[in-house]
């Protein structure tokens, strides 16, 4: 009896330590948002195929959302808010690492590379993607207080119909792209309104992308992995 109290209490220890290595690879600031908002769901797409470049992206080792402290508790109010209408988010992306933003720039001068193109990209040249804002030098995510999200039904997990996939380049994207139902544009505007109600600002040109207002680091990028 007594040895076996001394391995629970050892393995105590170890499960202690680990936390605290996992807590410590995050820079201060910076929070593992299940631990702000424990039942949301992530589905991180540069983790994964599912995305334009159709490989897993450089820095993204795990499913783990990671977000500036300040953003995860502005997405926790938001959530509670959804909870209400028996709603939930779903996020695509946070935090994301300079390597990773590097890796989009090696992907889209290469032309020959289009796998993906008919899914995320098919009336845009891909040597146009520079030019027409889709890839670029620096995202806002490497400061961590952005969000890629959708809102998905608390019963069936399914998402509502935003009008167009997440990460797709092309105006069907833009919030205020004209040809919508009436219940996409609702479902739109749904979004918008819980998002800026906790000061969450849009990019009109992607209806998924929310930055927080008054980011704690609004010209720091960051470049540390998700682990």
């Amino acid at each position: 009896m007594k040895h076996g109290k001394i391995f629970i209490l050892f393995t105590l220890l170890i499960g202690l330590s680990f936390t605290s290595q996992q807590n410590d690879v995050l820079p201060e600031g910076f929070v593992y948002v299940k631990d702000v908002i424990p039942d949301i769901d992530i589905e991180l797409r540069y983790y994964s195929s599912n995305n334009f470049v159709g490989d897993t992206i450089n820095g993204y080792n795990s499913n783990v959302l990671i977000l500036t402290k300040a953003a995860a508790e502005a997405l926790s109010k938001v959530q509670d808010d959804l909870h209400q209408k028996n709603l939930c988010l779903r996020v695509y992306d946070g935090y994301r690492p300079q390597r990773a933003v590097n890796h989009f720039m090696a992907w889209a001068k290469d032309l020959n590379d289009t796998i993906r193109k008919h899914q995320f990209y098919p009336d845009v040249e891909k040597r146009h993607l520079f030019r027409e804002e889709y890839i670029a030098t620096r995202s806002g995510h490497s400061r961590g207080s952005t969000v890629d999200l959708t809102i998905i039904d608390g019963t069936t997990n399914e998402p509502l119909d935003m009008g167009s996939p997440f990460d797709f380049f092309g105006k069907e994207s833009w919030v205020a792209h004209p040809d919508l139902s009436e219940q996409q544009k609702a479902n739109r505007q749904l979004l918008q309104k819980v998002m800026l109600k906790h000061n969450f600002r849009n990019y009109p040109k992607e209806w998924w992308h929310f930055t927080l207002r008054w980011e704690p680091f609004p010209k720091t990028y960051f470049d540390f992995e998700i682990e």
